[in-house]
């Protein structure tokens, strides 16, 4: 599997606009695998990339049901709300990470994470600063609480985008964009909303509900 991401001149700041005329050149994916068992609830959720010389634009859309967030703080943990991840290792031949989770009010959770050989050498997953977490910026089109849950039929929006500096800073200098191949994973999750589940962009090898698993990380390249 592999996406292309595409460059533009300037991202135009967030929106969480799927429509808006400079997202429609994107490529879309999909997250469309959902291999384990759980509640039936399979939303259609679908993200787009693109990135100018300064950061890394991050979007999904999601028609969903069962819609709830309670997490509002940043490093709070968001997978038990409606939910989208983006885990993207951007080294070559490293599996080194970073989880990006939000659910659908906007609440960030981020790690960088040493990928299977760090931990079996004892490091730990390091959680990203907060001052860190403040140059990325967001938009959303739920509000930050969404409690009770809503059991009706609900699209959301999530727009982020990241600075490079963030992942130099925590992976050291890296290559240049044009032509690179990061490797990376999508997902959709709502570990305790009413009706769990679990879905994927790239197949996941594993009996359980497992997003950490780096060899399944699939090419994004920067076109």
């Amino acid at each position: 599997m592999e996406y292309t991401i595409i460059r533009t001149n300037l991202l135009p700041s967030p929106q969480a606009d799927w429509h808006v005329a400079e997202w429609q050149q994107a490529n879309t994916l999909q997250v469309n695998h959902y291999p384990w068992p759980d509640s039936g609830h399979r939303p259609n959720a679908q993200a787009r990339l693109m990135y100018d010389d300064d950061k890394l634009g991050i979007m999904f859309h999601v028609e969903d049901r069962y819609v709830r967030a309670v997490a509002q703080r940043f490093q709070d943990g968001v997978c038990g709300d409606s939910c989208v991840e983006f885990f993207v290792s951007p080294l070559p031949d490293s599996l080194e990470y970073f989880n990006f989770e939000v659910n659908c009010g906007g609440t960030m959770l981020l790690h960088h994470c040493p990928g299977p050989k760090g931990r079996a050498a004892g490091l730990s997953w390091v959680p990203v600063s907060g001052e860190d977490g403040k140059t990325i910026t967001m938009a959303h089109t739920m509000p930050e609480i969404v409690e009770p849950e809503i059991s009706e039929a609900t699209i959301w929006t999530i727009e982020y985008h990241v600075p490079f500096a963030l992942f130099e800073k925590y992976l050291g200098p890296m290559p240049g964009r044009a032509g690179a191949a990061w490797r990376a994973n999508f997902y959709k999750c709502g570990d305790r909303t009413s009706h769990p589940h679990w879905g994927s962009w790239a197949p996941v090898d594993t009996q359980n509900p497992n997003f950490h698993v780096p060899e399944s990380f699939q090419s994004i390249v920067f076109g």
